[in-house]
């Protein structure tokens, strides 16, 4: 029975992520930096060859696809975006210290939502769902390679609802322009819907 492939990669780097801001629906740009970085890394390393890639709608994922898989089209799936964080969204932890919903969503508290945003179970159930499409997706297709480019929530979640080994959200945190490749083993994910994370990208 045939492996299928999905390389996870997270957007370049954008002047937001090194000021330590929520922008998880703000459509911000990739910085000179980060347009730099990924060039280097392109460079030094080698990223996963595919055929396909799937793309969040935010430029900062669309354009870090663009740079990276130059001669391939994105296919834009918008439920790849990243949470929408409401009234935090465009602040640092730091600014937003003393709100008073803060403290309760960011430990994590079940049902807990940024004002106008997502609950951390809403942001799962949108994830999930749209990942296992493209799972059933890619099996009905026959596709076995794919990379998807999506922001560091996304791909934090993912791995932590889905990877083997199992490990929390926490333990998944990855660079921008950095990502892991995972196995999809038909058998075991129809079982139990989990799949092996293999290596880091790039490698």
């Amino acid at each position: 029975m045939k492996s299928y492939y999905i390389h996870f990669i997270r957007n370049g780097l954008t002047t937001e992520n090194v000021q330590g801001k929520y922008i998880g629906h703000i459509d911000a740009e990739l910085s000179e930096e980060g347009l730099k970085q990924l060039d280097e890394l392109a460079r030094e390393y080698e990223y996963p060859r595919t055929s396909t890639v799937f793309s969040s709608p935010l430029k900062r994922c669309t354009k870090t696809a663009e740079q990276i898989y130059p001669d391939l089209k994105p296919i834009i799936i918008p439920d790849l975006i990243e949470c929408n964080f409401g009234e935090f969204e465009g602040f640092s932890a730091q600014e937003l210290e003393k709100h008073p919903v803060f403290p309760s969503w960011l430990a994590g508290e079940k049902g807990v939502a940024p004002p106008f945003g997502e609950s951390n179970e809403a942001f799962a159930y949108r994830v999930c769902s749209c990942f296992e499409k493209i799972v059933e997706g890619l099996m009905k297709t026959g596709t076995t390679n794919a990379a998807i480019v999506t922001h560091g929530g996304v791909i934090m979640l993912l791995l932590s609802a889905y990877g083997l080994p199992q490990l929390p959200m926490s333990e998944w945190l990855t660079p921008n322009g950095c990502g892991y490749t995972v196995r999809i083993t038909p058998s075991i994910w129809m079982r139990g819907q989990k799949f092996e994370v293999i290596s880091e990208i790039p490698g």
